[in-house]
């Protein structure tokens, strides 16, 4: 009898391609910041740290494409847009570039696409300036315009893939990011994205083995909440992460886990320390981040990850990380 193969998943994350309406915006996040010191501060940190230039990513996701063959599956873990408004696919531009982004992706892998929902589409508030938010009209978007669905699940073989949608698992910490009249419907939408994942894995068997797409790994402690998964948390394998755009942010976060949460400078900062506070519960996650296509200006580490499903149960998956050509 024929040895089943080992399969093969593409990851990538984060690829924040920006179309002509967005570009023509320009980096918006400097007009939103009022105090000149802090705004000087954010420019230097994004010229010498960050991304010099946001915008410049479709020749990245060109070269993704290019150097990516022989695969099975296709996972895009979020944020494929710039979301130069703050709000989401629900601002027409945002939209179309993260359209853009999802037509490329499936001119390479079709119906093997899968892809999970950022932050980026659902909206966010600017780290500093306080503007935009979460907003239904960018979900109703992402799930109809985009065709990305909260919650997904795929056996392959042994094992049983599922995207997660972070924004919803982490809604209590964005929730004043929210509108109002809004709040009551989010938190609906996220108690059935809940038992969607409750549903999952209440269904598993013991030989069954889990790999996750998370996009930020502040969702992660909010799954504990769910019976079935605190059972079985022992039967993920890994669980692939994007948000943070370098493994050297990743070491950082693990360094810090357990820092307080700072809840008087603003909701971002208390939503990234918050997250800081809870970080100790990754490491029951098994977590790899796959970083962003660019990685940071200051060590330019971007690429992708792929990763290799062994049909025999007792062989964990391999993850490797590859560098853009």
């Amino acid at each position: 009898m024929p040895e089943c193969p080992v399969k093969k998943v593409v990851v990538v994350s984060d690829i924040h391609l920006a179309e002509k309406e967005e570009r023509e915006r320009g980096i918006t996040e400097y007009e939103v910041i009022k105090n000149p010191c802090l705004r000087l501060v954010v420019k230097f940190f994004r010229y010498f740290i960050w991304n010099r230039d946001p915008f410049s990513h479709e020749v990245l996701l060109n070269g993704f494409l290019n150097q990516v063959e022989d695969f099975d599956y296709l996972v895009a873990n979020g944020d494929f847009s710039c979301d130069t408004a703050f709000l989401g696919v629900s601002d027409p531009p945002s939209f179309l570039s993260a359209a853009a982004a999802i037509r490329l992706l499936k001119e390479k892998a079709g119906h093997r696409l899968y892809a999970t929902m950022g932050d980026h589409e659902i909206g966010k508030q600017s780290l500093f300036g306080g503007k935009g938010g979460l907003r239904l009209k960018s979900l109703e978007q992402t799930r109809i315009g985009l065709g990305i669905e909260p919650f997904w699940s795929k056996r392959v073989g042994s094992f049983q893939i599922m995207g997660l949608a972070s924004p919803l698992l982490a809604l209590p910490v964005y929730l004043p990011e929210t509108l109002p009249e809004e709040r009551e419907e989010w938190e609906q939408i996220r108690k059935d994205h809940l038992d969607q994942i409750y549903s999952a894995f209440d269904q598993l068997v013991p030989e069954d083995r889990v790999i996750l797409f998370c996009h930020d790994p502040t969702a992660l402690p909010f799954l504990l909440e769910i019976a079935p998964l605190q059972k079985k948390v022992h039967q993920i394998e890994a669980t692939i992460i994007g948000h943070l755009h370098s493994n050297l942010i990743l070491r950082l976060a693990r360094l810090m886990a357990g820092f307080p949460t700072i809840p008087f400078c603003g909701t971002s900062i208390k939503r990234i320390t918050g997250a800081l506070n809870r970080a100790k519960t990754w490491k029951q996650f098994k977590v790899t981040l796959c970083p962003s296509l660019a990685g940071i200006q200051l060590l330019k580490d971007g690429g992708f990850l792929t990763l290799g499903l062994h049909p025999d149960p007792s062989t964990p998956p391999s993850i490797r990380f590859h560098a853009l050509r």
